[in-house]
């Protein structure tokens, strides 16, 4: 039994069998129908969530499977005390598979530990969020039609952004990736991934503060908001929330094929003016989320075998 708990959970041959899935599943989705029916989907979501939620029971419904679950800690035994370990076991029981979000780190990792059923990470709190990530690499991937030979630009909250650091770890894989970090001093990426992954395999990056000051090398330009649930104090996040605001005079520095890519939600960080340029891909993105977590579902039940 396997368990996605961050996206190197998955080997490079692994994404590919699982992105090329995907892609077959987006463009014949009536062939997966049924693939799934007569299993059903945990969703144990201990904080908010709209798209990730919404994206997993769509997955599992649109394979002909079923759902079940909770949206908030408040609606589960959590509010009593149990804890994450007593809850897997007891849905282990219910469930083929289960989609789990935390805001503690390692939350899902110790729920993989007492599961009798797969677990996928479906983020925990500042940590690890597999899935966007190969929705991430799906979107890079159908847009520019490579994961190696790239300029990617990160722009925004890259010190609590789960979903940058999981792309940074996962893209570091391919060749010849270059990263450009876009963001204020105080939000800049955490000394452990420049360390751990980028020093460490010799991956060229930049650090810089003004997005209009590279916009043009990038091909593809990974935008994300500053999250006030993040921040510690009121005062910073309204320090800090309007640093990078994408709109239609910094578009046009930009290359002709240059994506942006946005896990969403977003605030104000894209103008709404962005959203009809055609290298906006964000809510391509979105869509396919879940045509990835088909896709994992499915191999994780061991179901994409034809």
């Amino acid at each position: 039994m396997k368990h996605v708990i961050e996206p190197l959970d998955l080997s490079l041959e692994e994404t590919t069998r699982l992105l090329d899935l995907a892609d077959d599943i987006a463009e014949h989705p009536r062939k997966y129908e049924q693939v799934c029916k007569g299993k059903k989907l945990a969703t144990l979501f201990y904080e908010p969530s709209t798209r990730t939620r919404l994206s997993f029971e769509a997955a599992m419904l649109n394979l002909g499977g079923s759902v079940l679950g909770f949206s908030s800690a408040d609606s589960s035994s959590a509010s009593k005390g149990e804890s994450v370990a007593d809850t897997i076991r007891v849905v282990s029981g219910y469930a083929d598979i289960c989609a789990m979000r935390h805001p503690k780190e390692g939350a899902p990792l110790v729920a993989s530990r007492f599961s009798r059923i797969p677990v996928i990470n479906a983020g925990d709190g500042g940590h690890q969020h597999p899935t966007q990530t190969l929705t991430d690499m799906m979107t890079i991937r159908r847009k520019k039609g490579r994961l190696t030979d790239l300029t990617i630009g990160l722009c925004g909250d890259l010190k609590f952004g789960r979903t940058v650091h999981s792309l940074i770890k996962s893209l570091s894989r391919y060749e010849n990736i270059k990263f450009i970090l876009i963001s204020p001093n105080e939000l800049k990426v955490p000394d452990y991934i420049i360390k751990e992954v980028l020093q460490s395999k010799q991956i060229p990056f930049q650090e810089v503060e003004r997005l209009e000051e590279v916009i043009g090398e990038l091909d593809i330009l990974y935008m994300t908001r500053v999250q006030r649930e993040r921040f510690f104090n009121e005062e910073d996040y309204i320090r800090l929330k309007d640093s990078y605001i994408l709109d239609g005079a910094k578009m046009a520095l930009a290359k002709e094929d240059m994506y942006v890519l946005h896990p969403l939600p977003r605030v104000n960080e894209i103008a709404v003016e962005v959203d009809s340029d055609p290298r906006a891909a964000y809510f391509d993105q979105a869509q396919y989320g879940v045509y990835v977590r088909m896709a994992l579902i499915m191999m994780l039940l061991g179901l994409d075998q034809g």
